[in-house]
């Protein structure tokens, strides 16, 4: 949204052309871009934001988590090695392996990957959960404010009616995670079962393969956890590279410090600008501002 088609707009509505939800489609557009282009300022600035004292919070907790990532990534990487010589060890062995031991490793390996998805999808719910909560927590800080307040206040009721929803909501993801839970836990024991068959079925290289396997195990378990652990600190530094993009595009025209920093994307600055001044523009045209 240019200034030109601001007044041909305004223009238009003075002759009833109006166009409220497009200009609103056209902000949550240009929001979303403008969101983009901070995280993306952000991740390429964020090292010369030392110096710049409001961003001092985000700025070492970014080296923090980049040191941790760094460790987490170092173990990532043992464990693929761990990974690759048990896999090449036990692709020698299972040419050895009888008929009906494969269809055991091949039904094992089924249940691993069933138990992966199963705890993926735990974790989703826990995360829902989590959220589901903090809207509740949310809203009894409002209810019990409306309650002090005025509590004839009809906005009381309709509090009341959508804590009571998230509080359904949060029962019936504890129920979910629960069952899911039960399933894990079931599915573990059943793998367990299969390593004790196919350890039992194997003779010589057989009992060889067997640790391979329970190797294997540990070791993927170990390395889902590491690349669910390596998921949230990306989460956490995409937050804080996005903290930082929005401040320096913010500033840069008023303090010397941002403009120093992101003097290397001046021309992404200046269309993060353009992209503020058309979002408020759309909404003042939306009769939101």
């Amino acid at each position: 949204m240019t200034p030109t088609r601001y007044y041909i707009a305004r223009l238009s509505q003075f002759f009833g052309i109006i166009r409220k939800n497009q200009r609103m489609s056209d902000a949550a557009t240009e929001a979303h871009l403008l969101r983009d282009a901070e995280a993306y300022l952000g991740a390429a600035v964020w090292e010369n934001a030392e110096n710049i004292e409001p961003l001092s919070s985000e700025y070492w907790t970014l080296r923090k988590l980049f040191r941790e990532k760094e460790a987490l990534l170092a173990k990532m990487e043992e464990c693929q090695s761990q990974l690759d010589q048990a896999h090449d060890e036990r692709a020698s062995l299972m040419t050895a392996a009888l008929e009906p031991t494969q269809k055991l490793l091949n039904e094992r390996a089924t249940m691993i990957s069933e138990l992966e998805k199963m705890g993926a999808r735990r974790d989703k719910i826990i995360k829902e959960a989590k959220e589901v909560r903090k809207t509740y927590e949310g809203l009894k800080l409002k209810l019990e404010f409306l309650s002090e307040s005025d509590a004839a206040n009809p906005e009381i009721d309709k509090v009341k009616a959508r804590l009571t929803d998230l509080k359904g909501r949060f029962n019936e993801l504890k129920d979910q995670r629960d069952e899911i839970g039960h399933k894990i836990e079931s599915g573990d024991k059943d793998v367990e079962r299969l390593d004790e068959q196919i350890a039992f079925e194997k003779s010589g290289r057989k009992a060889g393969a067997s640790g391979v396997l329970q190797t294997i195990g540990v070791v993927n378990k170990s390395f889902t956890l590491l690349r669910s652990e390596l998921g949230t600190l990306d989460s956490r530094i995409h937050h804080y590279q996005l903290e930082i993009g929005r401040y320096i595009s913010r500033n840069a025209s008023i303090d010397s410090a941002c403009a120093k920093a992101a003097a290397k994307q001046r021309g992404l600055v200046s269309i993060m600008r353009a992209l503020r001044h058309s979002i408020q523009l759309n909404h003042r045209l939306a009769g939101l501002d």
